[in-house]
Parts: C-alpha cells; structure tokens; sequence
C-alpha cells in the first residue's frame, strides 16, 4: 500500500513540474513573439496564447495610462494591432525574463518574472525599461493559455545610444 502512495504522490509531482514547465514555455513564447512584433506580423499566433476571456493590464506610474486595461481576446488584439501597422514601432526588441516564480494549482497557475526589455525605435530613440510580469494561466490537456497578464513598470530610461550598434566586437588577439 505505501509503494502504491508513493507511486501516486511522485505522479503528481511530476504533473506538477510539466505544468510549471508549460507554463514557463508558454510565457517565454509569448515574450519571443513580441520581440518580433511589427508590419506584417500575424497576431493569431500570439492570440492562441490568450483565454478567450483574458484580461490584459499595464500598472504603475507609466504603464496604466500608456497600455491600460484590456479584457477579452478581441480587445487584446486591438491593442497588439497597433504594433503591426507600417512603418513599425520597433527596430530592435528584447524581452529578458528572470526571476521566476510559478506555482500549479489543479488546472491553474500564477506566475511572476522581472522582464528588462532593451528597445531602439524606428525614430532613432533608445530605451532601457524593467517591468514585473504577474500572470495566470489556465492549464487543458495540453493547452497553457494566459488569462490575466499583468506588466507593471519599475523603470524606463530613454538611452542616448542606441543598444544595437554596428561596431564590430572586441575578441582577444
């Protein structure tokens, strides 16, 4: 009887691990696919990440008034969609994750990461922004979709050069 229970209890942990794995996979695909947001891009990749019924939010001093609140998929990808449009936003978007914390719970999950995302733009300007990233997702077979996505900033800095620069780079001789 107790090997049974140890075969049963180390089951779900293991299912508990994957679902943390699905979890870290699914938000680093999200942050993949927005490095790559701009003209032509299609959003139905990113949109497959999100519950129909999500919520999408910037907070703090600065990400409140620029992103806001968006609730539903449809209002989520409105808000994408701006990203998309010629002549782009982005010549160079970086998404960095760290610090990351998840926890399963049945089929949901909660998650928290510190994102600094280096950014030139299409206007020459440069800028440096560190954001905390709490999420939760829900877990279906073999779905992991975000339902509530939070990005509530910490910093931003405008950079007086920009991060990509083409000089070649320094190697030993």
């Amino acid at each position: 009887m107790t090997s049974l229970l140890n075969l049963e209890h180390m089951q779900q942990r293991l299912i508990a691990l994957e679902n943390e794995k699905r979890v870290s996979a699914c938000m680093h695909n999200y942050m993949s696919l927005c490095d790559d947001l701009g003209p032509g891009f299609e959003l139905e990749t990113l949109m497959h990440l999100f519950t129909e019924d999500a919520v999408w939010e910037g907070k703090g001093k600065r990400y409140t008034k620029t992103f806001g609140r968006h609730v539903g998929v449809n209002a989520i990808e409105m808000m994408f969609a701006k990203y998309t449009k010629e002549p782009g936003h982005f010549s160079l978007n970086v998404h960095v994750l760290g610090n990351e914390v998840i926890t399963v719970d049945g089929n949901e999950a909660r998650g928290s990461w510190m994102l600094m995302q280096p950014s030139d733009f299409i206007d020459g300007k440069s800028q440096l922004s560190c954001a905390k990233i709490t999420a939760k997702f829900r877990l279906s077979g073999r779905f992991c979709q975000i339902c509530y996505f939070k990005t509530e900033n910490k910093f931003s800095r405008p950079m007086s050069e920009s991060w990509d620069n083409s000089a070649a780079l320094p190697v030993p001789k």
